[in-house]
């Protein structure tokens, strides 16, 4: 079965919401098991970057990103070997990946470079916000999130705010499963995909972000 497309549409936001700015354009939701690899407890940040990669795939009309499909685990780990970001016993591993071997990936697949964000504690993340909102208000693409104490990567879809504080719009790679073996609004129900208020990122933890350099056509610059 297909990938789930854009599984953060028709979730409504925390309630009331005075400001929020949102991913534009279509990604596929990639997650443990979706393609028949059982990658649970290493697998979360290549998942997180292949639908980094999706989005460019269907997003960017020209160059490397309109013809280059979304990478397999052995083709991005194969790659950070060869660019020598890796050792050989890389390849075939179970080693994580995080924000930074996600940049050099996009940049290897799809000519698109990233800005690498380091917050040196969650308490802190609310000093990025507006980065973020002027990220997603650009038109740009999803964004990579991991961190040490909290080190389970996790995409960002989206940033809102109202009288109940900040938000982010989280997307979680950790659902186990063949592709489309679940519907949106199961993993909506679920917290796969949901809208996560800033005290609930662990204040001790560093947090990383990498924002994809490219911006969807049409969106305000």
């Amino acid at each position: 079965m297909p990938l789930l497309s854009s599984v953060h549409l028709s979730l409504p936001f925390p309630a009331p919401m005075q400001r929020a700015a949102l991913l534009s354009g279509p990604y596929h939701y990639y997650h443990y098991g979706c393609d028949s690899m059982d990658d649970r407890g290493w697998g979360c940040g290549y998942r997180t970057l292949q639908t980094l990669c999706s989005w460019l795939v269907q997003n960017k009309s020209t160059g490397e990103a309109a013809s280059r499909p979304v990478p397999s685990l052995k083709e991005i780990q194969t790659s950070l070997v060869e660019m020598g970001d890796k050792p050989s016993s890389f390849a075939g591993s179970r080693d994580w990946i995080g924000t930074v071997e996600a940049a050099l990936c996009l940049d290897h697949f799809y000519s698109v470079p990233s800005k690498l964000v380091h917050i040196p504690r969650g308490q802190d993340l609310e000093k990025e916000l507006e980065t973020l909102y002027a990220h997603f208000q650009r038109g740009g693409a999803p964004v990579m999130m991991g961190g040490d104490r909290d080190n389970s990567s996790k995409g960002l879809l989206g940033v809102c705010s109202g009288p109940q504080g900040h938000h982010l719009l989280v997307l979680d790679p950790h659902y186990y499963g063949q592709a489309g073996s679940s519907r949106k609004d199961e993993l909506q129900s679920q917290g796969w995909v949901r809208w996560r208020g800033l005290g609930v990122f662990e204040e001790a933890s560093f947090y990383n972000l990498c924002l994809p350099q490219f911006w969807r056509e049409g969106c305000p610059l």
